[in-house]
């Protein structure tokens, strides 16, 4: 089996800022992580990454804030999702 994209959404901004989030599901886990999916959430603008959410290999599930790398506590996609656009609207000050 391949990895198989099971979830694509992209936002622009009247900013110039962007948000992407791909996340796929893969046969076998991710060097440093236990389950199956591999997963890229990003919020930037042309250039920098201000809050980023992944797992590549090596590194396992950990988020990315303003130049901050920490590690991320992975439980399902949804809640994935929902902690990162949690983060996008802090940093956009919506919350």
């Amino acid at each position: 089996m391949k990895a198989v994209r099971i979830f694509f959404d992209r936002m622009d901004y009247p900013d110039g800022s962007i948000l992407e989030m791909t996340i796929w599901e893969v046969p076998e886990p991710v060097e440093g992580s236990e389950h199956l999916l591999k997963y890229s959430l990003f919020y930037g603008a042309s250039g920098p990454r201000l809050v980023g959410y992944d797992n590549e290999r090596g590194n396992g599930d950990h988020r990315h804030i303003e130049g901050r790398e920490e590690p991320y506590s992975f439980t399902t996609p949804e809640v994935l999702i929902a902690d990162f656009l949690v983060d996008v609207q802090k940093l956009r000050g919506e919350l």
